[in-house]
């Protein structure tokens, strides 16, 4: 009997002995591609010498130094780098060990930004449904997973709320994309001022919609006009790219592809792409000089921030990815997936919607095209089609909840970069298969 509190506590999982490139192996023989990168983590697959060799120098020199005391320069030169491929004006990174740490030292540096410019009665944040932010208390607070968030809900602070970005579902038939847009932009306008603007923090979302939706992407001017409204309020835009940033949907940071800047960015998952734990928080140079010329200092910080075994790790999976062009590969690749996943489900019964952007995509599921009605939820699809592909030696990532909480299934692929195109026809020969069983 297992004494590891684990996911779930009926199950003991298959106990991983050993992985290498885009296979994993258990401790009784059975191998499986990981097509999701476990939860869009390994951008580069498993066992990446470069890697391996930077964290093993790394932890031969200096395995460990506190940030009360010291810095180190694998974490300068991991900063610099992130900041040099940055959007425009950001100038300064917070290094922390994950994604939802990552959103909370994005709220709470946000929340210092404005008491120190003298505004501290902005308290509100706002955020959109079918969103997820993170599991902590701040970061689940602005998410808008309500599966996640209903056993803590006591616990969280209010949250305005605005619909997702979420075409597929949303866009009346016959409505143009564009008046669809401006639907959502003049919701955000008109929540702004029932919260009233001089009250409110900033407004989050991903920029592309992870695990909760499913690979969302937004529509061509949507970030243009939440940007554009953010100007006009004069509230903070943070982006949370802990799942689509860092090259998993082509571009280093996925909201270049829509062509703003925002005031904070979370990033984690694919920054160190498994190898250690690492996130990090990129800010306006704008926003740090004012807490350098205010108090000095920001009021927050962990045991583990800015590790250096983690900066080593996360310094050599960037220097891998530019070296080896590996943006492009996933430009590559991604339309390979895209083109592979029409070939086999375009016409499918089940699959009603198939998007995303470069390797981060997903396959939304229905009982029936015509209408888009969703499986029973009760069928718990997600599971079963989750269960089917470990048996056919295959790792996705299947959610439920995808409409509200409680209705809709998708399943995300996010392979590594490192895929080839054969990879990617035998990912989606084995999904379809454990489609076709998990649907009985």
């Amino acid at each position: 009997m297992s004494h590891i509190i684990h996911r779930n506590l009926r199950v003991t999982p298959p106990v991983a002995v050993s992985a290498q490139g885009m296979l994993v192996r258990d401790s009784q023989g059975n191998t499986y591609i990981d097509a999701s990168g476990g939860a869009a983590v390994s951008s580069l697959g498993h066992g990446h010498p470069d890697v391996l060799t930077a964290m093993h120098r790394q932890i031969d020199r200096n395995a460990y130094a506190h940030t009360a005391f010291f810095t180190t320069d694998v974490a300068e030169e991991l900063a610099e780098r992130l900041v040099a491929g940055a959007p425009e004006g950001m100038a300064a990174v917070y290094f922390v060990s994950g994604g939802s740490e990552a959103m909370e030292t994005a709220m709470k540096l946000a929340r210092q930004y404005w008491i120190e410019a003298g505004q501290p009665q902005r308290t509100q944040f706002i955020a959109r449904r079918q969103s997820y932010h993170g599991n902590t208390l701040g970061a689940l607070a602005v998410s808008g997973n309500e599966w996640r968030r209903k056993p803590f809900a006591p616990l969280l602070i209010d949250v305005a709320r605005v619909a997702p970005c979420y075409e597929y579902r949303d866009r009346a038939p016959g409505q143009s994309v564009e008046d669809y847009t401006a639907g959502l932009l003049r919701e955000l306008d008109a929540a702004i001022q029932a919260c009233g603007p001089e009250r409110v923090i900033g407004f989050c979302a991903e920029p592309v919609v992870g695990a909760t939706g499913g690979a969302v992407p937004p529509t061509p001017a949507y970030f243009r006009g939440v940007r554009a409204l953010c100007d006009k309020y004069g509230i903070l835009f943070i982006a949370d790219e802990v799942m689509c940033g860092m090259g998993r949907t082509g571009s280093m940071y996925a909201i270049e592809q829509d062509g703003v800047a925002p005031d904070l960015i979370t990033i984690a998952k694919g920054l160190g792409a498994g190898y250690q734990p690492i996130g990090a928080v990129l800010a306006q140079g704008r926003m740090v000089e004012c807490l350098r010329a205010g108090s000095g200092a920001f009021q927050h910080g962990h045991t583990y921030i800015g590790h250096p075994v983690a900066a080593a790790a996360a310094l050599a999976v960037q220097k891998v990815i530019e070296r080896d062009d590996l943006l492009a590969q996933v430009r590559l690749r991604g339309a390979a997936l895209r083109r592979l996943l029409h070939e086999a489900f375009g016409e499918h019964p089940h699959v009603g919607d198939i998007r995303g952007r470069g390797l981060l995509m997903a396959v939304e599921l229905v009982r029936e095209r015509e209408s888009k009605a969703p499986f029973d939820p009760a069928c718990k699809l997600h599971a079963a089609i989750k269960s089917e592909a470990m048996a056919r030696g295959l790792m996705v990532y299947p959610m439920g909840g995808t409409i509200d909480g409680v209705h809709g299934d998708h399943v995300l692929l996010a392979p590594p970069f490192i895929a080839t195109e054969a990879d990617l026809g035998e990912i989606v020969a084995r999904l379809s298969d454990a489609l076709t069983a998990a649907l009985g």
